[in-house]
């Protein structure tokens, strides 16, 4: 029988209380996932409280997913780390009108790693979700009306008024909310340029680079390449020689590398986007070359202050800003956004402003007032915290390691990745495969140069994940 005791805080609701301790009893495991859950007339009488309070806190787990219900047997702790569903021992998964479906050997049978280095996913514990749900409560009992209204073509007032804010505050760039555009993920904002710049254009993206884009290019049909970087970022000449229109870069944390572009290459970047390349005698957006600048991980910088952005030394609205939120809160929040120049929005407006925003009004204010609210920096915060804590004693365990004299690190200053270069006469499928043979998940991004992306691993995992990585080279 669960057995807690109350504050005697009044401004909190003892259903709350009760809520917040089951909750947190679940997402510790010290209730696991499938059992089951006093009744809540038992539950009552052993707590000396109100059926109705255990009701009313049982209400609210349910809402929010922590449990579930099966009629006339009761209430049960959800596994909320899985996606397809509430499953028993035997393979069954439930769905909402209690019918049974067997699910398929693999919808079960998932890799389970011990380490993913390939993950760009957040570790389970590090979301923030007692502040999350405590917004959703709020937001659910105070806007109805504003749920149910439709949001902007280009997303909700609150939320890009609450980004322009922390862009001011965080990266020194002074945006019109206005100018901003809410996407679901990547794939929606690039689309989104797409339709707005021109199909008859020659994209581009870096090589190495996130390799992502080069497949939204190619499923959108459009002529794109691949533009070679050096030590510096993205070669300015390579653009100009492959009559490059849009290019698509990551300046301040370059992926995979992780290289910083210097100052002077940056203007350079920014002097090819005024060039007119063009033999032709053309007009509107097609007589000008933009460059994408996405600036994925910006919060993510142990050492210095962040880099400039190159959105804020444009003088000439060539530069089109994007984010997201996947690497600073989950992978499953699909919510990002992109600053466009005046010019540019004008355009929007004309062209685009017909579609509905795909992020829902709920999910927008929810994000609004966890950025607005103070939340969103004290998350980063903690997450930059963390962060650092797991690159520097993967660090200090792999240079400590029979590796390290085969072994060298580049670019783990910034970021939740760094690259690991390996002097070794083994090849780089035999090695992957050792590895993940070990439950070792690694990719390789060339030839003996691994990225290890170490988000999604927990602290307590590390020094296990390098002892067997020295046993796969062994």
């Amino acid at each position: 029988m669960l057995s807690y005791s109350f504050s005697d805080n009044k401004s909190i609701p003892l259903y709350e209380q009760l809520y917040q301790k089951i909750k947190n009893d679940i997402m510790s495991g010290e209730l696991p996932a499938d059992s089951n859950l006093p009744s809540k007339r038992s539950l009552a009488k052993n707590l000396s409280i109100s059926v109705i309070t255990v009701e009313n806190s049982y209400n609210q787990l349910l809402a929010e997913g922590y449990i579930y219900s099966l009629p006339r047997k009761g209430f049960y702790v959800s596994d909320i780390l899985r996606t397809s569903g509430i499953q028993d021992g035997s393979g069954v998964s439930r769905n909402p009108n209690n019918k049974a479906t067997t699910l398929s050997p693999t919808q079960r049978q998932k890799p389970q790693w011990f380490v993913d280095f390939t993950s760009n996913a957040n570790e389970t514990t590090s979301f923030p979700f007692s502040n999350w749900a405590k917004l959703n409560r709020k937001i659910l009992s105070e806007e109805q009306e504003l749920l149910m209204t439709n949001s902007p073509s280009n997303g909700l007032l609150e939320l890009r008024a609450a980004i322009a804010n922390y862009l001011h505050g965080f990266r020194g760039i002074s945006v019109n909310p206005d100018n901003i555009i809410i996407g679901a993920g990547t794939e929606t904002i690039i689309s989104i340029l797409i339709q707005l710049l021109g199909y008859d254009l020659i994209y581009a993206c870096e090589d190495p680079g996130y390799e992502k884009v080069s497949l939204i290019f190619d499923a959108n049909n459009v002529r794109n390449v691949r533009i070679p970087v050096d030590e510096q970022g993205v070669i300015i000449d390579e653009l100009s020689n492959k009559s490059v229109d849009i290019i698509h870069s990551t300046p301040s944390h370059h992926f995979p590398t992780g290289i910083t572009m210097p100052i002077k290459r940056r203007y350079e970047l920014l002097n090819w986007a005024m060039k007119n390349d063009s033999t032709e005698a053309q007009s509107g957006l097609h007589n000008s070359k933009y460059i994408i600048e996405d600036d994925y991980d910006s919060e993510f910088r142990f050492t210095g202050l962040p880099i400039p952005s190159l959105f804020s030394i444009d003088n000439n609205e060539r530069v089109i800003y994007m984010n997201t939120f996947t690497k600073s809160l989950a992978s499953t929040i699909r919510i990002s956004y992109m600053v466009l120049p005046d010019h540019l929005m004008d355009e929007y407006r004309k062209k685009l402003s017909f579609y509905s925003c795909p992020v829902s009004t709920f999910e927008q204010l929810t994000l609004a007032r966890f950025i607005s609210e103070g939340y969103y920096e004290k998350h980063i915060n903690r997450m930059r915290t963390a962060s650092r804590k797991k690159r520097d004693l993967l660090l200090r365990v792999i240079r400590n390691s029979s590796i390290a004299t085969i072994s060298e690190i580049s670019e783990e200053q910034a970021g939740l990745h760094f690259i690991l270069k390996l002097n070794m006469k083994m090849s780089d499928d035999s090695f992957i495969k050792k590895c993940r043979e070990s439950g070792i998940n690694i990719t390789a991004i060339s030839t003996h140069s691994f990225m290890f992306n170490y988000s999604s691993i927990p602290l307590n995992r590390i020094e296990e994940a390098v002892v067997r990585i020295n046993r796969s080279i062994s």
